[in-house]
């Protein structure tokens, strides 16, 4: 038998032999990708609801900068637009508006453990709670009139409200301080001012509370979350991860913030951040580590599709884990619901 004949017959045994190896690798990387797969923990990701809501017509949207929800996962939009506070039911369906000759210019609202509907006017310098049906129960400041003093704002952005009522205001785009009342509305407490050290602050633009009392203030323009106690006491800063537009806080202690990342402050730019480079979720733990970061496209001026943001302003979490996110430029609510 020539070589060439001991080849050929050779052939098929070799032929086999690569097609056995073969299919074993294939199925040692099946089997290590099911592995992988089995220890990969959720992967958790939203996708806009392009249907959410129904508005009626005659009912109308401007920017909206506030956003939240009640116990019952209704969304309570707040909008520089007629009626500047619309419910709506979390299937979409319009329930309500009210604050016509009220509210001036909105910013942002919030729902007190009570129930009470509380917004803040940074055009009248007001802050005011509503029932759920919109009659006014407390106003405070001078309507119309800025200060730095126990009776006025200048400028308020912001209110968190104790379970047993005490309330918390940023004070805001004028003032640069956290106001404490009770719940009757008597002063009690105030502190901060202008700068970058701890306890002052550029741009007081939102605030929060966890079920401990620990309370979160968006220093917008110094790019972090500074941390305080009830009687004021600085307790942490957050630096370097977003510029801060917005709050929205679980059950969990788990503190969402909306806004962007950092950039400089550009040359005539009033406040850092506006306008903003991109569109961010970022959920933190209570004591500042982040959990989770999401991203949204940032929408063109009068082009913004479903799904994308524009100056997104403020947002909120329902009991399924449903992110509602209010925008300025985009001028509209949106419903991202939660997947993994």
């Amino acid at each position: 038998m020539s070589n060439r004949t001991g080849v050929l017959e050779k052939r098929p045994f070799m032929f086999w032999m690569f097609l056995l190896a073969a299919l074993m690798v294939t199925r040692e990387a099946v089997s290590a990708e099911k592995n992988i797969s089995a220890a990969r923990g959720p992967v958790v990701w939203y996708e806009v609801d392009p249907a959410w809501p129904q508005r009626p017509a005659g009912v109308e949207w401007d920017a909206v900068s506030g956003i939240a929800v009640d116990r019952d996962d209704r969304v309570w939009v707040f909008t520089r637009a007629e009626p500047p506070i619309q419910v709506y039911g979390a299937d979409g369906r319009f329930l309500r508006g009210f604050g016509q000759d009220v509210i001036a210019k909105a910013h942002h609202i919030k729902i007190g453990p009570a129930g009470g509907v509380w917004v803040t006017d940074v055009a009248n310098h007001t802050v005011i709670r509503f029932s759920p049906t919109g009659q006014v129960l407390l106003e405070l400041g001078t309507r119309g009139e800025a200060g730095d003093d126990e009776h006025h704002f200048n400028m308020p952005t912001d209110v968190a409200i104790t379970p047993d009522g005490d309330f918390f205001v940023s004070d805001g785009y004028g003032n640069h301080r956290v106001v404490h009342f009770d719940q009757h509305g008597k002063f009690l407490n105030s502190w901060g001012k202008a700068g970058n050290g701890p306890g002052e602050f550029e741009t007081p633009h939102a605030i929060a509370l966890d079920s401990k009392g620990g309370i979160y203030v968006a220093d917008r323009s110094n790019a972090r979350v500074q941390v305080f106690d009830r009687h004021g006491k600085h307790l942490d800063t957050w630096s370097n991860s977003i510029v801060p537009w917005g709050f929205a806080v679980t059950q969990q202690d788990e503190i969402w913030v909306c806004g962007s990342s950092a950039m400089p402050l550009g040359e005539g730019d009033a406040m850092l951040g506006v306008p903003p480079k991109d569109q961010l979720f970022a959920k933190f733990a209570a004591d500042g580590r982040l959990l989770q970061l999401w991203t949204v496209p940032k929408g063109a001026d009068g082009q913004e599709k479903p799904g994308e943001l524009n100056w997104v302003h403020a947002m909120a979490i329902d009991s399924q884990g449903n992110i509602y996110a209010g925008d300025i430029n985009g001028r509209r609510a949106q419903k991202f619901v939660r997947h993994e």
